[in-house]
């Protein structure tokens, strides 16, 4: 996993709140609604990071290899919400599914396996994804 510091300023981008159409061009320029902040996307400022993902683990999830996923630090991770762990030493994403006392890393891809958290592993919960923006 890839770290990025980011400062994220009051930079205003244009929001067209009509939706386009994939099947040809559009004037969307006409129909600026408004403009949009990246801030508004993330409630705890000090407590949010940026990673890139890697790997396919979780494209059933939407998040691709070298997506950007925004983190907050602040959330308590709930019964399948998309985190970023840590299992000795390694870093992960996967869907937390908690059941009884056991925890579960899952995959959001059927080519992987499900990941038993065991008391005798390091495991530590890094945060919660809150967003993701694909690259094409």
């Amino acid at each position: 996993m890839q770290f990025l510091s980011v400062l994220i300023s009051n930079l205003r981008l244009p929001l067209i709140l009509n939706r386009v159409p994939a099947g040809f061009p559009s004037p969307a320029e006409d129909f600026v609604e408004g403009s949009l902040d990246l801030n508004d996307y993330i409630e705890h400022p000090a407590a949010t990071y940026f990673v890139k993902a890697e790997g396919d683990s979780m494209i059933g999830a939407g998040i691709y290899d070298g997506d950007l996923m925004v983190v907050d630090r602040s959330l308590e991770p709930q019964s399948n919400n998309v985190v970023v762990a840590v299992i000795d030493g390694e870093f992960t994403v996967k869907r937390i599914h908690k059941n009884n006392k056991q925890i579960y890393l899952l995959p959001d891809n059927k080519n992987y396996k499900r990941i038993l958290i065991k008391k005798d592993m390091d495991f530590q919960i890094w945060g919660v994804v809150t967003h993701s923006i694909h690259h094409f």
